[in-house]
């Protein structure tokens, strides 16, 4: 009777893992264009630590995927994915910037022939950050992380503007300094006009202004996305989107911003006198929102005072 009720217990537990396991399924934007839309909160155990999107390209010489995932596991699972679409090998990983579910699960990618994308900005940014990433993403997932090894790009794209082409395939990308980090990247399919933004364009939860942050960049780097003007744009957090919601959830949030945090500055208004009378009524809908606008509008407040 004890035996059975042992094994009772422990098929109870091996279901109950197998119901938390990650299920990555990328959905179709356009012919040989796909995006996984992650979830929208914070890191789960549930959800692998990958609490963002990702995009897949297939061409017909290999395929390409946007972003890597934050750990080994899950990347396992991004991989099972991607071959229920294409039985291309993935050829190329392009890193959308440094932050830990762009990138932490770069090794195994590498481990399988890929060769690691990012901008040389990226790169400063993951040799500081890898190491606490990791270490933060241990804390939630425990032993998820295992087998997880920070691994640096291996093909640097330099300056603002770059073009490479794969299987006729052209991907162009951009870069103005960075924004949710330094080495934020947009990623342009001109002969779909799909716009892959990493951490430049969130919807439908509220973006992070993070330490390493600087929304002046960031604005800059929304002004390309305006001037690409694509017909759809996967952005880095929530549904795919156009580029109306994206200006309305993403832009004039940090313009705003920066605004009152200006006329604070202009006027030595205190830091938490500024921080209480921001007006974010607008953007409280958003996820997230609550917990996230204090931090978003202090370290706003303190890089426009070093401006």
């Amino acid at each position: 009777m004890i035996l059975r009720n042992q094994l009772f217990a422990l098929v109870l537990a091996l279901s109950a893992t197998a119901s938390l396991a990650l299920e990555v399924r990328f959905q179709p934007v356009a012919e040989n264009v796909y995006a996984f839309i992650g979830d929208t909160g914070g890191r789960t155990v549930e959800n692998e630590g990958l609490n963002a999107n990702l995009g897949l390209v297939v061409t017909p010489a290999g395929a390409v995927l946007i972003d890597s995932g934050a750990t080994f596991r899950s990347a396992r699972r991004i991989d099972e994915a991607v071959k229920r679409i294409t039985a291309q090998p993935v050829r190329w990983v392009v890193n959308t910037g440094g932050q830990d579910h762009r990138w932490l699960a770069n090794g195994y990618f590498q481990a399988h022939g890929a060769e690691i994308i990012a901008h040389k900005q990226a790169v400063a940014d993951m040799r500081s950050r890898g190491g606490d990433q990791l270490a933060a993403l241990r804390a939630v997932l425990q032993a998820g992380v295992e087998g997880t090894v920070p691994t640096l790009p291996t093909r640097l794209i330099a300056g603002t503007d770059a073009r490479l082409e794969l299987g006729g395939t052209v991907f162009e990308f951009r870069h103005r300094g960075g924004g949710h980090t330094p080495g934020d990247m947009l990623v342009w399919l001109p002969q779909k006009k799909i716009l892959f933004t990493g951490d430049i364009v969130y919807v439908d939860r509220l973006l992070g202004v993070i330490p390493v942050s600087i929304t002046r960049h960031w604005l800059a780097t929304f002004a390309v996305v305006e001037e690409l003007a694509p017909k759809q744009i996967v952005p880095g957090h929530g549904k795919v989107t156009d580029l109306a919601t994206a200006r309305a959830q993403t832009r004039d949030y940090l313009i705003a911003l920066r605004a009152h945090m200006k006329r604070a500055v202009d006027k030595d208004i205190d830091i938490s006198e500024a921080v209480r009378t921001f007006d974010g009524r607008p953007y409280t809908n958003l996820l997230n929102a609550t917990e996230l606008m204090p931090g978003n509008a202090s370290r706003t407040y303190l890089e426009v005072e070093r401006e």
